[in-house]
């Protein structure tokens, strides 16, 4: 066996040979069985990757093979070697204590009688068990052939396996948007970490029927080179779009189906009779077949999920839009300013803001904020509009307001619609009980009425009405300080007053 002894120069690999190669550890404490296994399986190639040789002389030195290398393909494991049954002790190692499942084990035996085959097969979780004598060449290279496809497929079904996982769960991160641009962030993101792809530009896109008769994009949501600093967050120029990125979108609307390239993934999706999602990811390496499985998988699911929320977010922005017309309409029919409505919805927005309230509820409150004075549709228009004060009978009426608003829309099991009643009942409560309708005091008041009553009362004073005209920014400033814990809740007065400049932007961005 002498002539073998040269092939231990195969030892060092050519500095050449960058390609991936298959990891073969041979585990013997016989020096010869690692260069005769070299030399028969020095021109293996599979799959256009050839071998790349470890060697182990005990079972405690392949246990350290094990720790430093996560990607044996497969083992030669002799069965005696510091001990009679060590190679069996460390095949229960390497699938028990190491959790290693992918790595083909194959035992090869001087001694067979050391350990029979069939109890081998049958106790140790093993793929294959020789003895040297019957391992010619050509049989070596067969077991070592089937082995390593055996680890090919193991790698590329349980690459399908975690990656199915990783979709999976990136689609219920992006299920829990709320809005459409929330939505395309959250795809773009969670595209970003499914497929590693930190130096590429994606962009969500949509298209309504108008806009495909126009062939115009409106883009969602982008990241990557597609970002500049004169975007808004919610719309994109199309002119930023690159001219061979419009042609791709272009071909895919065209020919109806999702486009894959060297070097992009443009997909198509078309959500109802009306509309189509595009999904443009460019890449720098081309998408192997699991990528591009993956990415069909994760797309489909969210232009499915991009659907629902589109429909969602076309209900949810109707009802927002009819609150603020009915709320506008009471204004009017008080003949007081429509802008009031606008400008009480931010002012609650802001002061919920500054209070840390949860985002989702701010929104809630932004736009149940508009029905505070619903009950005012049920008040003569005599009482409305009477340009004097109001004697006790008028009030009395007038009062009653606050209960019909809430009447109105206490029966609904909608946020806006319960937060609306909310509102409506408690706004004219005072600090101090001698508010109306139900003489609350303090925080027996629900906090976003006592939020409605000094927001009211701040725009109101800087507003015409039928019985005064408009203060100066001095004088509401003054009043709301004298009335800190008679009428407004004295935490809200110094908010209001602290950051008094930035409540005013909001009376100047949208005056009477």
């Amino acid at each position: 066996m002498s002539d073998f002894l040269f092939i231990d120069d195969i030892d060092e690999p050519s500095e050449e040979v960058t390609r991936p190669t298959w990891k073969l550890l041979v585990i013997d404490d016989e020096a010869e069985i690692h260069s005769v296994t070299r030399l028969v399986l020095s021109d293996v190639e599979i799959d256009g990757y050839k071998l790349e040789f470890l060697s182990a002389y005990s079972a405690e030195e392949a246990q350290r093979m094990f720790e430093e290398h996560n990607d044996i393909a497969i083992a030669l494991v002799d069965v005696v070697m510091e001990t009679d049954h060590a190679g069996l002790e460390l095949v229960r190692w390497i699938r028990e204590t190491k959790e290693n499942h992918a790595t083909r084990l194959i035992l090869r035996t001087g001694q067979p009688g050391q350990a029979p085959e069939e109890s081998v097969i049958k106790d140790y979780d093993i793929n294959d068990y020789k003895s040297k004598t019957e391992l010619t060449a050509t049989k070596l290279k067969t077991i070592t052939y089937s082995a390593i496809r055996s680890y090919r497929d193991i790698l590329f079904i349980e690459r399908h396996r975690q990656g199915l996982m990783q979709v999976i769960e990136s689609t219920s991160l992006v299920l829990k948007s709320k809005t459409l641009y929330h939505f395309g962030s959250a795809v773009l993101k969670q595209l970003v970490e499914l497929f590693q792809l930190e130096s590429s530009a994606m962009y969500i896109t949509t298209l309504t029927e108008d806009v495909l008769r126009h062939q115009s994009f409106n883009v969602l949501a982008a990241t990557g080179d597609f970002v500049t600093n004169e975007h808004n967050e919610y719309n994109f120029d199309q002119s930023k779009i690159p001219e061979d990125v419009k042609q791709l979108l272009k071909r895919a609307l065209d020919e109806k189906k999702t486009l894959v390239t060297e070097n992009c993934y443009v997909g198509f999706y078309p959500t109802d009779s009306r509309s189509v999602s595009l999904l443009y990811v460019q890449h720098e390496n081309p998408l192997d077949d699991i990528e591009k499985g993956l990415l069909e998988v994760f797309a489909t699911n969210i232009a499915l999920t991009f659907e629902n929320l589109t429909i969602k977010e076309e209900i949810q922005d109707t009802q927002k839009e009819l609150i603020f017309i009915i709320g506008d309409a009471i204004e009017q029919r008080s003949k007081e300013t429509g802008s009031h409505v606008k400008r009480v919805s931010l002012i609650c927005e802001l002061m919920a803001k500054k209070l840390d309230f949860d985002p989702e509820f701010v929104e809630a409150f932004k736009h149940a904020a508009p029905l505070h004075d619903l009950g005012k549709i049920a008040i003569p228009e005599s009482i409305l509009h009477k340009p004097g004060k109001l004697d006790a009978e008028e009030w009395k009426i007038m009062q009653t307001h606050a209960q019909v608003g809430y009447d109105l829309l206490a029966d609904s099991n909608k946020i806006i619609a319960r937060l609306g009643a909310e509102i409506s009942l408690c706004h004219h409560e005072k600090w101090d009980g001698s508010g109306y309708p139900r003489q609350l005091a303090g925080e027996d008041i629900p906090l976003v009425g006592r939020i409605m009553a000094i927001t009211d009362v701040f725009d109101a004073l800087g507003s015409k009405r039928s019985y005064k005209e408009p203060w100066g920014n001095d004088e509401i400033k003054q009043f709301i300080i004298e009335q800190k814990g008679k009428h407004f809740d004295p935490q809200l007065v110094d908010i209001l007053v602290n950051d008094f400049d930035e409540f005013l932007e909001i009376r100047n961005a949208y005056p009477d």
